[in-house]
């Protein structure tokens, strides 16, 4: 399958099959999009929620800079590799009954973490949590596949990746007002809860939507290798990766960055995040609009993408100038431009795995976080875990990369296929 199975859910259809596809367009309602934001917001939430803890957790727990950003490291590992094994499992099971057992042992592994005795226990119950909590954002985006295809789909699906992206900037922002008043333990204590809020959502509210005469035959993990083996999916999917790994490594270093760096508290920390999230609401809803408007996805990506590495590499300029504080300016420009790229390729990458969306939502959120995992330590070895230089050169090598990515591929498309040219 090539990059045609993607436009030809984007091109207009004829009129045999507007009924059909307006009633795919139409069957994913508010609430059930705010449902699937919810179950799909743990691994978000629990990156971030904990972040202007660090030098508390440091500090609590005798250890390094370095060991506790791996609390960070071992969880986008955990989650990378929880991704490629639940979609598959979906895909053979259904979508409620693995969410309903996933989420059960993040109940216990949440636990675990906020107990923690020492920095090596938390590295290793983060890397359980997130193999379990891997299962929220993988079939939720699945979900998506089996109720919308087509512009309905690349709104919806752009949803997910604005609560992708929108929770990890709102969550140090909560996590900066909650460090106020309680122990990194008792913030910690607090994802439990709401983990246990989604598994009692998952039991009593979701339905099930993959019916058993569309499940897979049998339990096969050869649909990852089939959904790798479509240049269109892999251009995208690599393309959202690799953009996902630019707000990554601003997420893993901006509270040390801020904080020690360049002296703002917990709060103000958090503040800024505040901004980031507005950029990135920003983006969404622009986003929700262009689908509307039928603006192919691609021109949005290509559009978004050269705007990210301007805004990375001034934030390398900005903060060694006199006046590093102001980095908080193209950081938020760069939040924007950023879920205006990476809302769209997810959409373009989904619309190449019909027929098999689970496995293709797993492959998806192995590269979204895999390139994370891989990035998270990178700052404080370049030049310091507080340093905005190295985090902004950091984030703008990986945005020419997806940029790069983005270019060469659809260039290797447009070569290969005249649907791709005709709707580009």
């Amino acid at each position: 399958m090539t990059a045609e199975c993607a436009t030809e859910a984007l091109r207009p259809v004829g009129a045999a099959e507007t009924v059909t596809r307006s009633r795919r367009e139409d069957a994913i309602s508010p609430g059930m999009l705010v449902l699937l934001a919810f179950i799909a917001a743990a691994s978000p939430l629990a990156i971030d929620l904990y972040l202007a803890s660090f030098p508390r957790i440091q500090r609590d727990l005798s250890t390094t800079p370095t060991m506790v950003q791996l609390t960070l490291t071992a969880y986008l590992v955990g989650v990378s590799i929880g991704q490629p094994i639940w979609g598959p499992l979906s895909d053979r099971f259904g979508r409620r009954r693995p969410l309903i057992v996933s989420n059960s042992i993040t109940v216990v592994s949440s636990a675990l973490v906020a107990l923690a005795p020492t920095i090596h226990v938390l590295i290793a119950a983060r890397f359980v949590q997130a193999l379990s909590a891997a299962s929220g954002m993988v079939i939720a985006r699945a979900i998506v596949s089996d109720k919308a295809q087509g512009y309905a789909g690349v709104r919806a699906l752009t949803l997910m990746m604005t609560v992708f992206g929108v929770v990890p900037v709102v969550a140090p922002t909560l996590g900066g007002v909650l460090a106020t008043f309680l122990p990194w333990r008792g913030v910690l204590l607090l994802f439990a809860a709401i983990v246990v809020g989604q598994l009692l959502a998952c039991i009593f509210v979701l339905s099930e939507t993959l019916p058993p005469v569309r499940r897979s035959r049998r339990l096969s993990y050869g649909d990852l290798a089939r959904v790798l083996a479509r240049p269109a999916f892999l251009t995208y999917g690599l393309t959202l990766g690799i953009a996902l790994a630019v707000m990554m490594a601003y997420v893993g270093s901006a509270s040390f960055v801020y904080q020690k760096g360049l002296g703002f508290s917990a709060l103000g920390f958090g503040l800024v995040f505040a901004a980031n999230a507005i950029a990135m609401l920003a983006a969404g809803t622009l986003n929700s609009r262009l689908a509307r408007r039928q603006v192919h996805p691609v021109r949005t990506v290509g559009g978004a993408l050269p705007f990210v590495v301007v805004c990375c590499l001034s934030i390398a300029a900005v903060g060694a100038s006199p006046w590093p504080q102001l980095i908080v300016l193209p950081a938020v420009l760069n939040a924007f431009f950023i879920n205006l790229a990476t809302g769209n390729c997810m959409a373009l990458a989904m619309g190449q795995a019909q027929g098999i969306p689970g496995a293709g939502s797993a492959v998806l959120g192995l590269f979204m976080f895999g390139f994370g995992a891989l990035v998270t330590p990178l700052s404080s070895l370049l030049g310091g875990a507080s340093s905005p230089v190295s985090m902004g050169l950091l984030m703008g090598g990986l945005a020419l990369c997806a940029a790069m990515t983005f270019a060469l591929g659809r260039r290797w498309l447009q070569k290969h296929s005249k649907a791709e040219i005709a709707l580009g």
